[in-house]
C-alpha cells in the first residue's frame, strides 16, 4: 500500500488522492504522515474491511437499444458506494481472442456521471479510453454514455434493427476498483427479441449475472430475432443460436456438434463448463470466429454453409473454438494472466494458443467421424502449401511472430518477412506431435502436453516456455531444449517428406502434373491489367526488380490480360523474357528469367502399403486406422 489517509472520516488505501489537488481538510496531513506510516500494518486489515463494506453491491449495467437502425445504444453503469476521492472508468482497448489494439473508445459519446442522488459529478478524460470521475464523499457512481455499435466483423459490438451482438469489451466500462465484484446486465430491447449468453440469467429473460467483470467480458450476449436449438450430451447442456438466414442445415449442424462436444475427453480429463453456447451469424460478408469462456461466436457468409467444403469450414471453426474452452480459457501463457484490458499482453507462446488449436481441430473432427481421412489430408495439404509459399517462414520463428502478433502486418512485406501464429504454430505443433509419437512408439503425443497443461497450470496459474519444456521431458523422458531452439525459437525449417513418412503419408505431385514456366509472385486483375500483389523474396521477379503494385502489360510483347499463366504457357522455364509493366503511371521494361514451376500443387496422401509401424503410428497420431493398413 502506498498511502493510508483519512478523508471526511473514511479510511483510504493505495490511491494518490493528493495528486494535483488542494485539500484544505488535510492541512495537518504532513505532520501526521509518519505516524500513519508506522500504523500501516495495523490499519491494513481495517482498510480492506471498510473497502469491502462499500463494495458489497453489484456493478449494474443497463443497455437500451435506442436507435437500432443507426447502430446506437445507451449504456448506464452503476458502481457501488466508494470512499475513494475518484474512480477511473475504462473501456477495454482490445477484446480477448483478437490480439490487436482496437481503440474501441472511439464509439463513445455523451459521457456523464452522477452520484447516488442523481447529482452531476465532475469528470475529465485522462487518456483515450479512461474517464476519471471525482466526488467529495462516499457515494454510488453512475456513468452514462452512448455507444455506436457497427463493428460486426470485429465481433466486438453490433446493433441493427434485427439484433445486437454484445461483447462487453465494446460496450461496458469497468473500474479496476470493482473488477472482481459481481455484475448484472439488464437489456432494454424490443419485446420480440430473444437474448442468449453463456452467463446465467438474472430475474428476466433479458438480464444476466456474472461473478465479476472478467466473466462478463468473456460471455457475449446475442439478442434479437434468432432461432434457438437446445440439446444435452453427457449431462451437459448446449445451445445453438443462429442469427440471419442462410443455406445452413440445422439438423446436420446439431448432429455434428453433438459428436464434436464428446471429443473433449480425448485430450482433457474433465470439462470446465456445465453449459455451452454456439452462436452463429449468417452474414452478408463478415466472417471469422472468437472463443469465449463457455461460448463461441462464429460468423460466415449466409451462402457459405451448404457445400461440403463450406460446411467443413464451419464445423472446423466450431472445433477450433471448442478446443479454446481449454486451451486459453482455462490454461494460458503467463503474459495473458491476468488479462490487461488496456494494454498489450505480450507472449512468445501465442503459437501454442492459436496454432496448436488449429492443429488439434482436425484430430477431433477425424476422431469423431465428422470428417474423413481424405478431408483431413486436404486440410493438411492447404496448410503445408501455404507455408511453402510464405518466404517469411525462413525469417521469423513462431516465438517471434507470437510476441509480435500485436504489430505484425500482412501484405507483400508481411508474407516475405513474417509468418503467423496459426499457420506456423499448427505445423510446429504437428512436427512436435509426430516426433513424440515416433520416439515413443505411439505411447506419447502432443495431446499429452495439453493434458498436463490443464492439470498443472489451470487458471489462475499460468505457464511459460520453460514449463512446456519441463512437461515434454516429464512425459517423454527426453530433453527437448535443442528441438525447441531449432523449431520454436528459430525459423522452423521442416522436412515434410521425413515427417510424413513416419506416419505413412507422402507429399507428392499428383499424377499428370507438368512442368511450366513460372513468375514467382501473385497477381490480381485490375481492369484490363494484372497487378502484382506479391513478389516472392529472392524469387525471379524479385531479383529482376519487380515489386508489388506493378501492373503487368506484356511478356515479350504478348499482351497479358487476366491470366498470367496463359501468357506464360507460351514459354518454357529458363527462357529470358521482357516484361512490360506500369509503375507510377509510366511504362517500363525489364528482363526476367522464367523459373520452373508445376501446373498442380503438391498433395498429401496415404502411402499404398504402409509398414506395420507406420500404421501403428498413424493411428496413434489421428485416432483412426490408416486407410491402407492390413487388417
Amino acid at each position: 500500500m502506498e498511502e493510508i489517509i483519512f478523508q471526511s472520516g473514511f479510511l483510504l488505501c493505495g490511491f494518490n488522492v493528493f495528486s494535483g489537488r488542494n485539500h484544505s481538510d488535510f492541512a495537518n496531513f504532513k505532520k501526521t504522515h509518519k505516524f500513519f506510516i508506522n500504523m500501516k500494518t495495523k490499519l491494513s486489515l481495517l482498510t480492506l474491511a471498510l473497502v469491502s463494506h462499500f463494495s458489497m453491491a453489484d456493478v449494474q449495467y443497463r443497455l437500451s437499444i435506442t436507435e437500432p437502425e443507426h447502430h446506437l445504444g445507451n449504456v448506464d453503469v452503476t458502481f457501488p458506494k466508494s470512499a475513494q476521492a475518484h474512480i477511473d472508468v475504462q473501456l477495454p482497448d482490445w477484446r480477448t481472442g483478437r490480439y490487436e489494439i482496437l481503440n474501441m473508445a472511439n464509439g463513445i459519446r455523451f459521457f456523464n456521471a452522477n452520484d447516488g442522488q442523481g447529482n452531476a459529478l465532475k469528470w475529465h478524460k485522462i487518456d483515450k479510453n479512461t474517464w476519471r470521475v471525482h466526488f467529495e464523499k462516499p457515494t454510488e457512481v453512475t456513468v452514462s454514455y452512448q455507444v455506436y455499435a457497427n463493428e460486426l466483423g470485429m465481433r466486438s459490438r453490433h446493433i441493427d434493427d434485427s439484433h445486437a451482438f454484445i461483447d462487453a469489451s465494446g460496450f461496458f466500462m469497468f473500474s479496476d476498483s470493482f473488477r472482481q465484484e459481481p455484475v448484472r446486465v439488464d437489456l432494454n430491447v424490443p419485446k420480440q427479441w430473444r437474448s442468449v449468453s453463456g452467463m446465467a440469467f438474472a430475474e428476466s429473460k433479458h438480464s444476466f449475472k456474472a461473478d465479476n467483470y472478467d466473466i462478463l467480458l468473456d460471455s457475449p450476449i446475442e439478442t434479437g430475432i434468432n432461432e434457438l436449438h437446445k440439446f444435452s450430451v453427457d449431462g451437459r447442456d448446449y445451445e445453438l443460436v443462429i442469427w440471419g438466414e442462410g443455406n445452413y442445415d440445422v439438423d446436420l449442424m446439431l448432429r455434428d456438434l453433438k459428436k464434436l462436444v464428446k471429443t473433449g475427453s480425448l485430450i482433457w480429463h474433465d470439462y470446465p463448463y456445465d453449459r455451452y453456447v454456439f452462436m452463429v451469424h449468417a452474414t452478408s460478408g463478415a466472417r471469422g470466429a472468437t472463443e469465449h469462456l463457455n461460448s463461441t461466436i462464429i460468423q460466415r457468409h449466409r451462402d457459405r454453409f451448404a457445400s461440403r467444403s463450406d460446411y467443413i469450414g464451419f464445423i472446423s471453426t466450431a472445433a477450433h473454438e471448442f478446443i479454446h474452452t481449454w486451451n486459453v480459457k482455462n490454461y494460458r501463457p503467463s503474459g495473458l494472466v491476468p488479462y490487461d484490458y488496456v494494454d498489450i499482453n505480450y507472449s512468445d507462446l501465442l503459437w501454442l494458443v492459436e496454432g496448436s488449436t488449429s492443429y488439434l481441430e482436425d484430430y477431433l473432427l477425424l476422431s469423431a467421424g465428422i470428417t474423413t481421412n481424405r478431408e483431413f489430408y486436404n486440410s493438411l495439404t492447404r496448410t503445408v502449401n501455404r507455408h511453402m509459399k510464405t518466404p517469411g517462414r525462413e525469417v521469423q520463428s513462431v516465438a517471434h511472430t507470437s510476441f509480435d502478433k500485436w504489430i505484425n502486418q500482412g501484405g507483400d512485406h508481411g508474407k516475405n518477412y513474417s509468418t503467423n501464429i496459426y499457420l506456423e504454430g499448427a505445423l510446429v505443433s504437428m512436427a512436435l506431435d509426430i516426433d513424440l509419437i515416433d520416439k515413443s512408439g505411439g505411447k506419447v503425443s502432443y495431446r499429452d502436453v495439453h493434458t498436463e497443461l490443464y492439470k498443472q497450470h489451470k487458471l489462475p496459474k499460468s505457464f511459460d516456455a520453460a514449463d512446456v519444456k519441463r512437461i515434454l521431458k516429464e512425459i517423454s523422458g527426453r530433453d527437448y531444449s535443442n528441438w525447441w531452439d531449432n523449431y520454436v525459437d528459430g525459423p522452423a525449417i521442416l522436412d515434410f517428406d521425413a515427417l510424413f513418412e513416419k506416419v505413412g503419408l507422402e507429399y507428392v505431385y499428383p499424377m499428370g502434373t507438368k512442368e511450366i514456366a513460372r513468375l514467382d509472385g501473385a497477381a490480381k486483375s485490375v481492369g484490363e491489367l494484372l497487378e502484382l500483389t506479391h513478389v516472392a523474396r529472392d524469387g525471379n521477379a524479385w531479383k529482376a526488380g519487380l515489386t508489388a503494385g506493378d501492373k503487368i502489360v506484356a511478356v515479350n510483347k504478348h499482351q497479358v490480360r487476366k491470366d498470367l499463366a496463359a501468357t506464360l504457357s507460351l514459354f518454357e522455364a529458363g527462357d529470358v523474357v521482357t516484361i512490360d509493366f506500369i509503375r507510377r503511371h509510366k511504362l517500363m521494361s525489364l528482363e526476367l528469367k522464367l523459373a520452373k514451376g508445376y501446373n498442380s500443387n503438391k498433395v498429401i496422401r496415404a502411402v499404398q502399403a504402409p509398414s506395420e509401424r507406420q500404421a501403428k503410428l498413424y493411428k496413434a497420431w489421428t485416432g483412426v486406422s490408416h486407410p491402407n493398413a492390413k487388417n
